[in-house]
């Protein structure tokens, strides 16, 4: 995953971030866009309004410019039927900050900008870690911009760990491709296989390898609310996981999510099982199986990975806006 912040550390770069919108705009607030002179990583939305800001990045890294926040009306000026405003911040990286940053991607942090120069980082409690002094400001408010007493104006830019959590049990073809079909996501991937060898030498940034042949202590140490995907080589190793995903503390059942690739008929094994081994019924209820979206019945890797990503994010969605769960059994077998 060559996002923003790992681009950020290998050359001199311009950050781009949206701190302002006002009614329709192709991206929201916090989004960010790193331009070099060869190319860029991540997005503000595409368009005339991205062009726009990545010529004003380039000058900006010719001439060594300080930090400043720029007005696209994107009807009018850029012609982009959206027709709403962005107000961009635009500053040249700091390699010191981008460090600090990179080394916490997996943790709340705070940036606050001064955009006339100057910043700070802030731990997920508020205490600083690096940077100048600056103003009190509102870490509940996300991405904005706001000025203090004396009129200066500051981005207070919070860059927060993807809140999504996957394990995944199985390396074989289908996990394979999961993997791959993450990659770009906002999410943390624990990819769990007996088999060391079966994994490939490399893997996206957002994952981590465990090879080891106790799975189920990977399952008793994930943290509530992760999401389990189960599809291993041996269906005695599946109901093995299934038994322990099932029977995890009632304080981390109510935000797991737990799916078993397989078939109607494998569901229907399953829970016969499951019910000889005591799991409560509404746990069974709850497992996902088969997988993946209504109406895509394609048995390739790649569909089932598309279908089931796809599926993850109505379910990472959810959890996180507090939602209606979402529809949780495929009518397709996978």
């Amino acid at each position: 995953m060559d996002d923003w912040l790992t681009a950020a550390l290998r050359a001199p770069a311009v950050l781009v971030t949206v701190a302002i919108v006002e009614g329709s705009v192709p991206r929201e607030p916090g989004a960010k866009m790193l331009v070099t002179r060869e190319g860029f990583a991540g997005t503000i939305g595409g368009g005339h309004l991205e062009h726009r800001a990545i010529d004003i990045a380039r000058a900006m890294l010719d001439e060594g410019a300080a930090p400043r926040l720029e007005r696209f009306a994107l009807g009018p000026s850029l012609g982009q039927c959206c027709g709403g405003i962005a107000h961009l911040a635009f500053e040249v990286v700091d390699r010191d900050q981008m460090a600090l940053l990179h080394a916490r991607r997996d943790v709340d942090t705070t940036r606050v900008l001064a955009l006339d120069g100057g910043w700070a980082l802030f731990d997920a409690d508020g205490t600083q870690l690096a940077g100048g002094p600056v103003p009190a400001f509102d870490r509940s408010a996300g991405t904005h911009v706001m000025r203090d007493d004396s009129g200066r104006r500051w981005l207070v830019d919070p860059i927060l760990a993807p809140r999504a959590r996957l394990c995944l049990f199985g390396a074989g073809h289908v996990g394979a491709a999961i993997v791959r079909a993450l990659a770009d996501l906002p999410c943390r991937v624990t990819w769990v296989d007996e088999r060391d060898d079966m994994f490939p030498p490399g893997v996206p940034a957002n994952v981590t390898v465990e090879a080891t042949d106790t799975p189920e202590a990977v399952v008793e140490a994930a943290a509530p609310g992760t999401t389990f995907l189960v599809m291993t080589h041996s269906h005695a190793l599946d109901l093995r996981l299934s038994i322990a995903i099932l029977s995890r503390p009632k304080v981390t059942q109510p935000s797991d999510w737990f799916g078993l690739i397989g078939s109607d008929t494998k569901r229907r094994q399953f829970e016969h099982r499951l019910r000889e081994r005591g799991i409560d019924q509404a746990r069974i209820d709850a497992m996902v199986c088969p997988i993946g979206l209504p109406g895509i019945a394609g048995k390739a890797p790649a569909v089932i990975a598309a279908s089931v990503a796809a599926q993850l994010l109505t379910v990472w969605e959810a959890l996180e806006t507090g939602a209606a769960s979402p529809l949780q059994v495929s009518s397709e077998p996978n």
